[in-house]
C-alpha cells in the first residue's frame, strides 16, 4: 500500500464524523508543527480515493476555498470545546469521535460550517473576547450555525479577501460582544440576531431576512 493511501486512510480514520461515500462535501484543518503557524481551514466539494481532498487554493474557486485562517493561540483556545461539540453530536448519531492532529483533519460539512462560525467571529477579536464568543456559539442552535454560516459565506466567505468585512466583522461583533446564551429553548434568535449585527454594521439584510421567513 502506498505511502498516499495508508495517509488517507489514517486521516479518514480520525475525521469528525466525515463519510467520503455519504456526500464528498466537506472541511479541512490544517494544524501546521509548531506553535507559532497559523491554521487554514478550507471548504472542499470534491473527494478523490486515491488523493484525498481537493487542492486548497487562496483563489475564488470554491472547491478547496481557503475560509479563515487562524492564529495558533486563538486555535488554541477553541480547539478543545469545538472537538468536545463536535464529538458530543457525532455520539448522538452514532458516529466515531474525532480528534485534532498535526497536519490534515477532515470534518463533516454541516460541523465544519460550525467551525468557521466560531473561527470567523474570533479572527479579528480581542484574544480576550475569545471566551464571550465560545459561549455565544454554543448558545446558538446548530440550524441557526449553519444560518449564519450560508448568509456570511454568500457575502464575504473568502478567507483572505473578505476578512473584516461586511458579515464577518458584523459577526464578530454579535458573538464577542452580544450575550445570547441563557435563552428559553423554544426560543428562536436567527435571522433576528443578524438584523441585531446589521443595525451596528450598517449592514442592508431586509430582502436576505424576507428570503428565509
Amino acid at each position: 500500500m502506498s505511502s498516499i493511501k495508508e495517509n488517507i486512510i489514517s486521516i479518514l480514520s480520525r475525521a469528525f464524523g466525515y463519510d467520503p461515500d455519504e456526500s464528498t462535501h466537506h472541511f479541512l484543518v490544517n494544524i501546521p508543527r509548531g506553535a507559532t503557524q497559523e491554521i487554514v481551514i478550507s471548504e472542499h466539494l470534491t473527494w478523490d480515493s486515491e488523493n484525498g481532498s481537493s487542492e486548497v487554493t487562496p483563489t475564488s474557486r470554491l472547491d478547496g476555498q481557503i475560509r479563515v485562517i487562524l492564529p495558533r493561540p486563538k486555535w488554541d483556545a477553541i480547539a478543545d470545546q469545538a472537538r468536545s461539540e463536535f464529538n458530543l453530536r457525532l455520539k448522538k448519531i452514532g458516529r466515531k469521535f474525532g480528534s485534532w492532529r498535526v497536519g490534515h483533519n477532515l470534518i463533516r460539512r454541516e460541523l465544519g460550517k460550525e467551525l468557521v462560525l466560531l473561527a470567523w467571529s474570533i479572527e479579528d477579536a480581542d484574544p480576550g473576547l475569545v471566551t464571550n464568543a465560545l459561549a455565544n456559539w454554543k448558545g446558538l442552535f446548530p440550524e441557526e450555525r449553519w444560518w449564519l454560516y450560508t448568509q456570511t459565506a454568500a457575502a464575504t466567505g473568502h478567507g483572505i479577501d473578505d476578512r473584516g468585512k461586511g458579515w464577518r466583522k458584523a459577526l464578530r461583533f454579535a458573538l464577542t460582544e452580544n450575550p445570547i446564551s441563557g435563552r428559553p429553548p423554544d426560543q428562536v434568535i436567527v435571522p433576528e440576531f443578524f438584523r441585531l449585527i446589521s443595525e451596528k454594521n450598517n449592514i442592508n439584510i431586509d430582502h436576505t431576512l424576507k428570503n428565509q421567513e
